[in-house]
């Protein structure tokens, strides 16, 4: 996957690149400082028609917050997606203030507070319990504030997912409650006061393989099929979580959506509407929406040569963009996309590092990449930035200002 494919997503205005109408120099000049975040609603939009109409009309889809929180996109995202699933209780306030009714956002994630907890419950939204502990302060505080709490059981399956870029099911995991556990835990707290709507199993995330993916959904209907049994409902929700990627650098390749869809619909018109009839299918995706349709743009403080290698020098760096760094996952560390935006038509000329403006040598952007000729005050972009960026990242490492994002 090479970069100029990633410009070709965004376009070109007069040798430079477009996001959202602007070229990366107008849009600077608007945001008034660099580095900064832009979005193109265009793309969030072409990502959400293409996934409407491969999927399975029953499906639901949600937005997993965590792979970007800023406001703009979830309000953008609101009007065009089933559901959104939060992880804190300040995603939960940014989910609360979009059109989305209550009842279609989802809380997951380890280690939810009592006073998130009580928070999720007075809201009306589903909790995904984590753990017997959890379920007993999601139970406490509906006897606090006399409701019956909506649950669904996050499941830790016991199979794993390979080939994906972090594993979240599957062996040991602070994630979920053990497959085998499951039976027992419903049990404990059938009578509890609780409605129980279903089951969130989500195994692994960032995934390119197509095969891999319909694997794991087929697993974990075949899963949740048996634990239904132990539920004093039918299942109502159903969650077979994401884990889509996106080709992040040259060996990626794009996953196939259609082979993924084929998939679905295979599962959804047949095993879970003969099984779990009244379920509704949810697939929860954060990175596949977000990821592609965001840039990270930073201008060239320095340009300097050390023992043979031109260092251009950055006004950002890890501090904002830890996942191009290599810090955010990478066993090995590679290149994402990168390009000289404000003259991304001019021929390769030069084989530069990218270094950030921080005190580490973990401040590595890119490393030996061929680029048009740069030097100070040119506009480096980096692609595939739209999720895991600015919250993902040490902000407050050395005190530099933080970037501003865009939604265009």
């Amino acid at each position: 996957m090479m970069p100029h494919e990633h410009v070709a997503g965004f376009g070109t205005v007069d040798g430079e690149l477009r996001v959202g109408g602007m070229t990366v120099s107008r849009l600077a000049a608007r945001v008034g400082s660099t580095p900064f975040f832009a979005y193109d609603r265009a793309l969030l939009d072409k990502r959400v028609n293409e996934l409407r109409s491969a999927l399975p009309a029953r499906v639901e889809l949600s937005f997993a917050m965590k792979a970007n929180p800023m406001p703009a996109i979830v309000q953008h995202l609101a009007g065009r997606l089933d559901r959104i699933d939060v992880a804190s209780g300040l995603e939960l306030q940014t989910a609360l203030d979009t059109t989305i009714s209550a009842d279609k956002v989802s809380f997951a994630g380890p280690g939810k507070s009592p006073a998130e907890i009580r928070q999720a419950v007075a809201a009306g939204i589903l909790i995904e319990v984590e753990s017997r502990t959890e379920f007993s302060r999601v139970l406490a505080a509906g006897d606090e504030l006399g409701l019956a709490p909506n649950v669904a059981v996050r499941v830790n399956p016991d199979f794993a997912v390979k080939g994906s870029g972090m594993r979240m099911g599957g062996g040991p995991q602070q994630f979920g409650i053990d497959a085998e556990e499951v039976p027992g835990v419903l049990r404990d707290f059938a009578t509890a006061g609780a409605n129980v709507l279903g089951f969130h199993v989500f195994a692994g995330s960032q995934n390119l393989n197509a095969a891999t993916i319909a694997e794991a959904q087929q697993r974990t209907v075949d899963l949740v099929s048996g634990l239904a049994e132990h539920l004093p409902t039918p299942v109502r929700y159903l969650n077979l979580g994401g884990g889509f990627g996106i080709p992040y650098v040259e060996k990626d390749q794009p996953l196939d959506l259609g082979a993924v869809a084929q998939n679905l619909h295979q599962l959804v018109d047949g095993p879970i509407r003969q099984r779990m009839p009244e379920a509704r299918p949810v697939i929860e995706l954060g990175r596949y929406l977000v990821g592609e349709c965001g840039v990270y743009v930073t201008r060239v403080r320095d340009r300097k040569v050390s023992r043979g290698t031109t260092f251009l020098v950055v006004d950002g760096g890890m501090h904002h963009q830890l996942a191009a760094s290599g810090n955010f996952g990478q066993a090995i560390r590679r290149n994402y996309p990168v390009a000289v935006g404000n003259r991304v038509e001019h021929a390769s000329a030069d084989t530069v590092t990218i270094v950030g403006c921080l005190c580490t040598p973990l401040d590595l952007l890119a490393k030996d990449v061929e680029l048009p000729p740069a030097d100070v005050d040119d506009l480096i972009v980096i692609f595939q930035a739209g999720a895991y960026g600015l919250t993902a990242s040490p902000t407050a490492f050395l005190g530099h200002p933080a970037p501003a994002e865009v939604l265009v």
